[in-house]
């Protein structure tokens, strides 16, 4: 069964919602750095289902991705 975080990131791929994607995945970055952070609590197991999080989120934006030679590289964020 897939995790929520991968429907979520299949239902934007569907969308086409790149900056959707990128705010979830500037949301997951900054809740990451917040974690490394923390005292007094362990949150190894947290850290690393974020960044299986973060993982996910990368691969739906290369899907997302335009073919090469259709946009400057600038173009692409």
């Amino acid at each position: 069964m897939p995790s929520s975080i991968e429907l979520i990131v299949a239902s934007l791929v569907e969308l086409k919602d790149r900056p959707g994607l990128a705010e979830l995945r500037e949301h997951r970055c900054q809740l990451l750095e917040q974690l490394r952070t923390v005292s007094g609590i362990d949150p190894t197991r947290t850290i690393e289902r974020i960044e299986v999080d973060i993982r996910t989120i990368d691969e739906g934006l290369e899907q997302l991705k335009p073919p090469p030679g259709t946009l400057p590289d600038n173009d692409w964020r």
